[in-house]
């Protein structure tokens, strides 16, 4: 039964998605600092107030609601998705359509019945091969396949 359990711990996946978190916590400290320490306080120079909406509340009933703590986080939210997006999630699909290869369209792989007998032949045939009767071939199927309709 533990050794199971330790299958499970020492398992490539496990430890990947731990240092995972690990660094997305270290790189989430390092957004909101960097949000607290500068883009904070150019919106307040911006809007000509302070710039520090951690401090930003009002009052209903004699209850204290800290609305800007919610902003800040919402602005190291935003920072922290872009900054994800454009320098990790971008990159990585360029690299991933970099190393993906496109497979070849098999002529054969688009079907179709025949209109005569009803079995299934490929759409870029022009004879079907169970009753011989001459069929249309689909165009579509030709241009896919990479072939010029026969000129008649």
């Amino acid at each position: 039964m533990l050794s199971g359990f330790k299958d499970f711990i020492l398992r490539g996946n496990v430890i990947s998605m731990a240092i995972g978190l690990a660094v997305g916590a270290a790189f989430t400290a390092v957004v909101t600092g960097f949000t607290n320490a500068f883009i904070t306080p150019l919106i307040g120079v911006a809007t000509s107030g302070t710039g520090d909406f951690s401090k930003a509340t009002f009052e209903l009933q004699g209850v204290k609601f800290p609305y800007g703590l919610f902003i800040s986080a919402a602005i190291a939210f935003v920072i922290t998705a872009a900054v994800l997006y454009f320098l990790v999630v971008v990159p990585m699909m360029k690299v991933q359509e970099r190393f993906t290869k496109e497979e070849p369209v098999s002529i054969k792989s688009a079907v179709r019945d025949c209109p005569r007998c009803y079995s299934e032949i490929p759409q870029v045939a022009s004879r079907c091969p169970h009753c011989t009767s001459e069929v249309e071939p689909v165009a579509e199927a030709l241009e896919k396949a990479g072939l010029v309709p026969a000129q008649r």
